[in-house]
């Protein structure tokens, strides 16, 4: 009779994924300085942006203010920044042998991924939260209510979630606190410049356009803009036979879960990999 896996693991995959989210939960409540840094960005796009462009902005708009219109964009690139900041925990363990000892543990790898990301979704959903108070103080509106706002934090969950598992095979890789932050932050500005975050694509370049056909950001910021207001916003994939802002859902989520899949995969496989023999 074989030995079951919960034994094996030391108290299961559960119990995996709760002590490691644990731990991430707990060294960002005694690292604050993180949740900060990670809105000052966000804050500073979202104050400036309005402020600076929201008159010339508004009038490429069809009647839709452009503070209701940024917040979206803000509240991706929120998540954006957070995930970016991921990889850097996972340096540190790398440089004070934490991850060595992890590597060598009999926990179930999927589950240390798995618990470290909720980690971040909690930092994730708080942060979108502060976003988007600010962003209704300022004069944003959301269409859908409060049902709506919970719907855009969970949109943001499920995108940051390819940035998380990119950030964290980058720190893997390179080992390197330096390496990962600008690897990371090599993406940020230019993914959301080249996306449907600041401006509608009828108004970008037509080269603008054509990448943003596959920008990750493109497909996050629409499915937030699409909740904002109520209503169908995708500018890249046209779809009719979902209805209202469901013809954007459907696409842009579909997207998205796949991403996350694929870099989670790309993620678990590269913890996996790591031999406790390479981590300096």
């Amino acid at each position: 009779m074989s030995t079951p896996d919960v034994d094996r693991h030391g108290g299961g995959f559960a119990s995996d994924v709760w002590v490691t989210f644990v731990r991430w939960t707990i060294k960002s409540v005694r690292n604050p300085f993180v949740l900060v840094v990670s809105l000052v960005q966000p804050i500073i796009f979202l104050v400036l942006f309005t402020q600076v462009f929201g008159g010339v902005a508004t009038a490429a708009l069809e009647g839709v203010s452009y503070e209701t219109y940024l917040v979206p964009a803000i509240v991706i690139q929120v998540a954006l920044v957070a995930a970016a900041t991921s990889g850097i925990g996972l340096v540190n363990d790398i440089e004070t042998g934490m991850f060595e000892k992890i590597l060598v543990s009999p926990m179930n790898r999927t589950a240390v991924f798995l618990g470290k990301t909720l980690a971040e979704v909690v930092r994730i959903v708080v942060q979108v939260v502060i976003v988007l108070g600010l962003g209704v103080l300022l004069g944003a509106e959301i269409a859908t209510g409060i049902a709506g706002a919970v719907a855009i934090a969970a949109i943001c969950v499920v995108f940051s979630v390819w940035f998380t598992a990119f950030s964290n095979v980058l720190a893997v890789v390179t080992r390197d606190e330096e390496s990962t932050i600008i690897g990371a932050n090599l993406l940020q500005l230019p993914l959301l410049f080249v996306s449907s975050a600041f401006l509608p694509l009828p108004a970008l370049p037509d080269w603008i356009r054509t990448v943003a056909t596959f920008n990750p950001i493109t497909y996050g910021v629409d499915a937030a803009r699409a909740v904002m207001l109520g209503e169908d916003t995708m500018t890249v994939i046209e779809v009719t036979r979902f209805g209202g802002m469901w013809d954007t859902l459907v696409p842009a989520l579909a997207v998205l879960v796949g991403l996350a899949f694929t870099f989670g995969s790309v993620a678990v496989y590269a913890i996996g990999r790591a031999a406790s023999a390479d981590v300096r």
